[in-house]
């Protein structure tokens, strides 16, 4: 399966997940390019559940992917979804 994107996002992380254990599971895939976890390790805030955001070097890898879905990691299932990239030049207003 080809996707034109290489970022899956992944929703319904436990709040004790870290970075460094989510980089380790998607690690077995491909290769990250990055990977940004929210609220960040080191929120002060109160965590219910985190989001994940993961950009792969290759984006077959995202596919591959999509087969952790309802794969339960610490205490939750993780849903894991294609994440459409936005082109900067689009996504930036343009001077008038």
């Amino acid at each position: 399966m080809t996707s034109s994107t290489s970022v899956i996002q992944v929703t319904n992380v436990s709040p004790s997940s870290t970075a460094e254990q989510m980089r380790t599971l998607f690690g077995f895939i491909g290769t990250i390019d990055e990977l940004r976890l929210f609220p960040p390790d080191d929120s002060p805030l109160p965590v219910t559940s985190r989001v994940c955001f993961v950009k792969f070097h290759e984006p077959e890898s995202v596919g591959v992917s999509q087969h952790l879905t309802n794969t339960v990691f610490v205490d939750r299932a993780l849903i894991v979804v294609p994440f459409a990239e936005v082109n900067k030049a689009i996504a930036e207003p343009a001077d008038v």
